[in-house]
């Protein structure tokens, strides 16, 4: 099994990947790991990947054409597009079991924001937006660590005796965050909402509070007192 972890940050992840279980696994030939700077894959020949966020905020967004030009690259490596996640505390929240299905595939791409979040395209593009706790972390290196190493566990050959491994988001309320735009304005035929280039404070205040309801809903409706439906993958 491959994994591919798109980041800003490669070395911080290299030494956790290098040592105990994980390494073996990788000597053994059960699993890959594969580091990529984020900054390699942005338009811009000064490696820049953030933007100021269309509406106003604090904080810069994560453009998305460097995720999108590194899945496409990773794609090519391994002859097909691999299942693809954006680790974000608004994801759905990481549990064995989806770490069992995970195994299932062959490979996986994990994409680690930073900043005050990601273009929302990009959590369209993915395949799973994934989160591992109701809290915040200042990127997703140490999520995408956590899910690579539980997801490698539920591989065969792994853990010597395969049996032994048999945002601010709620801070105002049980809603997620709501969703972030920054440039282009139309990327791969995904435009920016208007409402957001209105320059109407109130009409960006609605929409944003009634998409964070709407996201809420579909990634965490426990939130809500709501059955929470396994994600598949």
């Amino acid at each position: 099994m491959r994994f591919d972890i798109v980041t800003l940050y490669p070395e911080m992840l290299r030494p956790f990947f290098s040592q105990g279980v994980l390494l073996g696994a990788q000597e053994k030939g059960l699993i890959e790991i594969q580091l990529h700077d984020l900054r390699v894959f942005s338009p811009d020949p000064r490696g820049i990947v953030d933007d100021r966020p269309f509406g106003g905020g604090a904080g810069m967004v994560m453009r998305p054409e460097p995720f999108f030009r590194a899945v496409d690259a990773i794609s090519q490596e391994v002859g097909g597009r691999p299942f693809v996640i954006l680790l974000s505390a608004q994801g759905v929240r990481f549990e064995q079991g989806l770490a069992k299905r995970l195994a299932r595939h062959r490979a996986v791409t994990l994409l680690c924001g930073r900043y005050e979040g990601v273009d929302e395209r990009v959590a369209g593009m993915a395949d799973l937006e994934l989160s591992i706790g109701d809290y915040v972390l200042a990127g997703g290196e140490l999520p995408a660590a956590v899910v690579v190493e539980a997801t490698a566990r539920m591989i065969p050959g792994v853990v010597g005796r395969h049996a032994s491994a048999a945002t601010d988001s709620f801070y105002q309320g049980p809603q997620l965050g709501f969703p972030q735009y920054t440039r282009p304005r139309t990327f791969r035929g995904m435009r920016v909402p208007e409402v957001l280039l209105s320059g109407d404070h109130e009409r960006i205040r609605r929409f944003r509070m009634r998409e964070a309801w709407r996201k809420t809903l579909r990634h965490r409706p426990d939130l809500l007192g709501l059955r929470l439906e396994a994600p598949t993958t």
